[in-house]
């Protein structure tokens, strides 16, 4: 018999509004930084990955399309995505994008590029994104960084849909770049706390 279920096994809802609004609305796209700022203080306050097990929207979003709508293979991921190799260099390949996505909005900021209202899927497709924005008190590198953003989000949510269709429903997670940061963090912390005692 399964347990009662927790108000954070709904999370999936809000990962799902999450695009749905920043289809509609750009500038939601920055309501996405909280899965970046909240998996790593969870990781270096309590030195576990409880947001990946438990928290995770997204996570919950593919257990439930390849889970209950049968949406997934269910076959094992291939071992090399799972070697440190891969998962290690897709870390910095992810952070080498992220970087360049923050470039492009210091240029905006600075004025020294206009807002390109494009939205760039896997990182190479640029998808027209203009009814998404129009216009806001703030500066134009504020939108700029929410379509940079929202790139992003979206690539990873196409990334993980893909593995999850070929493999099993969670494969994502595998080599999540989150997941991948939060677990160096828990080994250090683990590391450093060992050493103290």
């Amino acid at each position: 018999m399964k347990g009662k279920k927790k108000w954070y096994d709904y999370l999936w809802i809000a990962s799902l509004a999450y695009l749905i609004l920043g289809f509609f609305n750009i500038l939601f796209a920055w309501l996405g930084l909280l899965c970046f700022f909240i998996p790593l203080a969870i990781a270096v306050v309590k030195g576990n990955k409880a947001y990946c097990n438990k928290y995770c929207g997204r996570g919950q979003l593919f257990s439930l399309a390849g889970g209950r709508f049968g949406l997934s293979r269910k076959k094992d991921i291939p071992g090399w995505m799972r070697s440190g190799y891969f998962r290690y260099g897709f870390l910095i390949f992810f952070f080498a994008m992220f970087f360049l996505m923050l470039w492009n909005t210091w240029l905006v900021f600075a004025g020294a590029k206009n807002l390109s209202a494009v939205v760039t899927l896997l990182w190479t497709f640029k998808l027209p994104w203009h009814w998404a924005y129009h216009g806001t008190l703030f500066s134009d590198g504020v939108a700029q960084f929410a379509f940079g953003f929202y790139s992003v989000m979206l690539t990873s949510t196409v990334l993980g849909f893909l593995t999850m269709a070929l493999f099993k429903p969670r494969s994502w997670c595998v080599y999540c770049p989150m997941g991948t940061m939060t677990q160096l963090i828990c080994k250090a912390k683990n590391v450093t706390s060992s050493q103290k005692q």
